[in-house]
């Protein structure tokens, strides 16, 4: 039978499977015919020379905030999904924190309708935990789920109280679904924007710790130990941070009170610190914050050693506008989905903190195991969702170049190495050279 679409010569790296050899992909109908050697060749109608490159499952971003409805000053469904094909990623989890909230399976619903319309890659849209935006009050996890959402999240509005936490949990486990919990408790009391003291008052904004993430993971995991053998509930922990959130953590897995427990961390928090603030103002303002260099090693020591499995973006898009309002007052949060995966590559894969496949498995099959998500791997007879890296390319950030509708980034004028050149989807080319063909 011969393929619809053959890609020649790469080296495939499969992490769920390690997988790591120079083959040929062939396709039909939109799902993989074979994975075979370059050497025994099979027929197919069109082939594509990517020798040097490297072929991997499409990448999967597990947190990214499209905006649509609500906030399409900052980024729209279509501007946003173009920009996850432009860098590498096939499929990705929206947040729910829209204008409504996502917070009703009729909500849902209408997000879903905005996605068919107009989304050019796979989103799978998560569901507000909380709802009407009142951290005290839970929304209906089970109808969420009946309307097709794979996960919720208290994104945007953290849950600060242990019992609630415990009640999520419990509901979240009754309704077969992974909680995605922000832990952020606002033990200060206070709005900061930095986390150093002496550039806080540099630049005259208020100091924030590294206290508040690392609080907010332990009252997880003693309302995890009030549930436990109760529900089988999971828990995926949002953009680790701090060598003090790393440390909680740790203690939180060791403890196996949840069997599925995991969390993520975000190119900024590995390759950026709180004086990137200095130069970048409000394009570095995010919450977390930057930290200091002790933190950056801590968080990568988790990526290296497993303990953190999951990079994500956090693509969190806001208008020039908005970010021009001034440190203080300018709203959270950076573009990442652009520049991820060559953050990841610059500063894990060229040092040797970690191997390619070990990077690339914390984009493909780590966040698809983490929310149960389909994807993430190379199997025959699955849809052919594939990304091509050119591992030596170098290039500037360019944030005038980009397809996200924002341009806020820390990253603007840095040299990076390594960037999907080819994003398949469905078995169909969809980007190619920066170029998105749909």
């Amino acid at each position: 039978m011969a393929a619809d679409l053959v890609l020649r010569g790469a080296r495939v790296i499969d992490p769920a499977s390690a997988f790591d050899r120079v083959a040929d992909i062939y396709v039909r109908g939109g799902v993989i015919l074979d994975i075979a050697p370059t050497d025994e060749p099979l027929p197919a109608t069109h082939a594509i020379d990517v020798s040097g490159l490297v072929l991997c499952p499409g990448l999967i971003d597990i947190h990214v905030h499209l905006r649509e409805p609500g906030g399409e000053q900052k980024e729209t469904v279509a501007t946003g999904t173009r920009a996850a094909l432009a860098g590498g990623f096939t499929a990705v989890c929206s947040m729910p924190n829209t204008d409504p909230p996502t917070d009703r399976p009729d909500r849902l619903r209408e997000v879903a309708a905005i996605l068919s319309r107009d989304a050019a890659c796979i989103v799978h849209p998560l569901a507000a935990a909380i709802l009407d935006r009142d951290p005290a009050r839970l929304s209906d996890f089970a109808a969420l789920r009946e309307a097709g959402a794979l996960a919720v999240t208290d994104d945007a509005m953290p849950i600060q109280d242990e019992d609630i936490m415990a009640r999520a949990l419990m509901a979240a486990g009754d309704a077969g679904m992974t909680f995605v919990a922000h832990p952020e408790l606002d033990v200060a009391g206070d709005a900061g924007v930095v986390s150093d003291p002496p550039l806080a008052a540099e630049l005259g904004v208020p100091y924030v710790g590294p206290e508040r993430e690392a609080e907010g993971i332990a009252a997880w995991h003693r309302a995890a130990q009030v549930v436990t053998g109760r529900t089988p509930a999971r828990l995926h922990l949002a953009h680790l941070s701090s060598a003090e959130a790393v440390a909680a953590y740790r203690v939180f897995l060791a403890d196996a009170v949840l069997a599925g427990l995991t969390a993520e961390t975000c190119p900024h928090y590995f390759s950026l610190t709180a004086a990137a603030v200095r130069e970048f103002a409000a394009d570095a303002k995010m919450n977390p914050p930057l930290r200091g260099p002790d933190d950056v090693a801590a968080v990568t020591a988790a990526l290296v050693d497993g303990t953190i499995g999951v990079i994500s973006t956090d693509h969190a898009p806001h208008a020039p506008a908005e970010k021009a309002a001034g440190l203080a007052s300018a709203p959270f949060g950076i573009v990442g989905l652009e520049t991820a995966l060559g953050v990841v590559i610059e500063y894990l894969v060229r040092p040797g903190a970690l191997s390619l496949m070990d990077a690339l498995a914390k984009m493909t099959i780590g966040p698809a195991r983490a929310l149960g998500l389909p994807g993430g791997r190379l199997l025959v007879g699955e849809p052919a969702n594939l990304t091509l890296i050119d591992t030596a390319a170098a290039w500037t950030v360019a944030p005038d170049r980009f397809l996200s509708l924002s341009r806020n980034t820390p990253f603007r004028g840095m040299m990076l190495h390594g960037r999907a050149v080819m994003t398949v989807l469905n078995g169909r080319v969809v980007m190619e050279d920066g170029e998105v063909l749909i």
